[in-house]
């Protein structure tokens, strides 16, 4: 289908696995999406949905650094 792709061609254009587009479309992370007969089908100008695990990750630099500076004051 024009201007859609595959859930393997979108699996090698964002570097996953094509079962990892499988479950982020079963999931309805991706926008666009649409089902066609037992396929899924992505708009071509789809991007990757963010992993929502990785937020959390920005937020713990910050708790080490408050724990540094602690440590800091210590040694004053």
């Amino acid at each position: 289908m024009k201007g859609y792709m595959s859930a393997r061609e979108a699996s090698y254009k964002w570097g996953v696995s094509e079962s990892r587009v499988h479950k982020l479309c079963q999931a309805g992370r991706i926008p666009g999406l649409e089902r066609f007969g037992r396929s899924w089908v992505i708009p071509e100008n789809a991007e990757k949905p963010d992993n929502p695990r990785n937020r959390k990750e920005a937020a713990i630099p910050e708790i080490n650094q408050q724990a540094d500076m602690r440590d800091v004051d210590d040694l004053l």
